[in-house]
């Protein structure tokens, strides 16, 4: 155990991340993904969004939330993937995310939340190469977890993207 403290600290210090830990999965598309809990402050119904002119396809719009704006992104469109017709499941994650100016929040509209594991680092691999160019930065790692695989995301990086700085300022 302390060995194990010890070597996240390590890790930590020389800045790769430490991929253990809980994680909020949900679906998209029938995959499953998982970002880390600490990221996540909030998980609501889908509510009226208002458009914003000149924004990127996959940026739905802002939400008004307790007064706050919050700038909405749909996942699926961010990944490319079909656009689906939103169901009594699908629901708004709201994450904090680094910005160019600190952290912002941001709504990330999914398909359907599933549930909160705990990953054990050793369930947890590295994002294998495709054998072409892909951009998988935003991607932490494969977690081997309930017989399948989740696509644990960084967050940050998803959103954090050149297409996304009008966002941050």
């Amino acid at each position: 155990m302390q060995t194990e403290l010890m070597e996240k600290q390590e890790n930590t210090l020389a800045g790769i991340p430490v991929r253990e830990g809980k994680y909020l999965t949900f679906s998209l598309a029938g995959e499953e993904y998982g970002i880390g809990i600490l990221k996540v402050k909030e998980i609501i119904g889908m509510m009226a969004v208002t458009h914003v002119p000149q924004t990127p396809g996959f940026v739905k719009g802002v939400i008004n939330l307790r007064g706050k704006v919050i700038p909405v992104v749909d996942l699926r469109l961010r990944f490319n993937l079909e656009a689906a017709a939103y169901t009594e499941r699908t629901c708004i994650i709201v994450v904090e995310v680094a910005g160019a100016n600190g952290s912002i929040m941001m709504g990330i509209v999914v398909d359907a939340v599933s549930e909160v594991l705990n990953i054990r680092g050793a369930d947890i691999e590295n994002t294998p190469a495709f054998g072409v160019k892909l951009n998988t930065d935003f991607i932490l790692g494969m977690a081997k977890a309930a017989g399948g695989i989740k696509i644990l995301l960084d967050i940050d990086k998803v959103l954090g993207s050149g297409d996304m700085v009008f966002l941050a300022s």
